[in-house]
């Protein structure tokens, strides 16, 4: 049951920015998309319009090829589950799960049924006459879901429902999300402005900047294939150097990118990633103008987090394995030699949207 929105379009109040602006993407049958994008990007807004929470000004929405732009919500067959769980805290956990069901006017024994199998599935069976407050943050997110999936909606849509948790407890969610998920197959549609969790839950991911679409695909394309500046800075935390192109090379100082497809005295932006950050140290052979300065080190677990000042004033942050840095014996102060590898290279201007 696929998701498709074309040309979506909202505006708030007149005079305002848009919220959304010409929001096409598709959600594909069975996957999860990830909406990502930093905050104020329009996810959240696209997730409502979706839903039918809200109603777009321009711009329409198909679930499952059929067109549903102007449907009342309880019609559209979707699921929501909301940051802050939105549960009921007179009802006990059972009661919860079945609330959809008993608006709906189903059968007793139909009810009791899927809220066994539920509770089952959300790895809640003990806890079902519990209340939410004798619950956890985690196991309070998990009952969410077992009540968005009662009504066996067409399509889930999340927004941010890890984000009231602590870090531990959204790891320990995303491998349970992803193994629900393996057994429903259900279209999920999921808002976050956190990269890794969108790659590591979605098979799809939509950036989003501005209310606009930027870059749709799979996660592993945008990462190493950004369309833009932007794009490459937010999903990887890239170094961004100014630059320009010399004798088919992007030269930031003294440090040269390969840039065969950019005009001579173009210039362009340079990003690196810092685990492409190679460090080494100088030797005879190597050139002083390529040489900087460690300002700061900081052991991280099992890497290290590095930064390194430019003999053209710029920092440069850099991520090594603990191993390799230890190997080195370097620390702050420490003279290296820096090399960009897996560097991208983007004409100024190419920061425009692209879809």
């Amino acid at each position: 049951m696929s998701v498709e929105v074309r040309g979506l379009s909202k505006q708030f109040a007149p005079g305002d920015q848009p919220a959304v602006q010409d929001v096409t993407f598709q959600a594909p049958t069975g996957a999860i998309t990830g909406l990502l994008g930093p905050s104020g990007a329009g996810k959240s807004t696209v997730l409502r319009l979706v839903a039918g929470l809200e109603m777009a000004d321009r711009g329409s929405i198909a679930i499952g090829g059929e067109d549903c732009s102007h449907t009342p919500v309880a019609a559209r067959g979707v699921g929501f589950v909301f940051q802050n769980y939105a549960l009921f805290d007179h009802l006990s956990v059972r009661e919860n799960v079945a609330f959809g069901l008993s608006v709906r006017k189903a059968p007793r024994s139909e009810i009791d049924d899927r809220v066994q199998e539920l509770l089952r599935l959300v790895q809640l069976e003990p806890m079902g006459d519990r209340r939410p407050a004798q619950l956890s943050g985690g196991q309070r997110q998990r009952v969410a879901f077992a009540r968005a999936l009662a009504v066996r909606p067409k399509v889930l849509l999340l927004d941010e429902p890890f984000g009231a948790l602590d870090a531990r407890v959204r790891l320990e969610l995303r491998e349970w999300l992803r193994q629900l998920h393996a057994e429903t197959r259900i279209t999920t549609v999921l808002v976050t402005h956190d990269q890794d969790e969108a790659f590591e839950i979605a098979e799809h991911v939509v950036i989003l900047f501005d209310g606009r679409v930027v870059q749709a695909g799979p996660p592993q394309e945008i990462y190493d294939r950004p369309i833009n500046p932007n794009v490459a800075a937010f999903v990887g935390g890239a170094n961004v150097f100014a630059g320009q192109v010399r004798h088919h090379q992007a030269q930031v100082g003294t440090l040269a990118v390969s840039a065969p497809d950019l005009r001579e005295g173009k210039k362009v932006q340079v990003l690196v990633r810092p685990h492409d950050v190679k460090l080494t140290l100088p030797t005879r052979r190597t050139a002083g103008h390529r040489v900087g300065w460690i300002t700061d080190l900081r052991r991280v677990g099992g890497y290290v987090k590095l930064t390194v000042e430019l003999p053209t004033g710029d920092f440069v942050q850099v991520e090594s394995s603990r191993a390799e840095i230890d190997a080195m014996e370097i620390s702050a102060g420490t003279r290296v030699v820096v090399d960009f590898q897996g560097a991208q290279v983007f004409a100024d201007g190419d920061d425009d949207y692209a879809i």
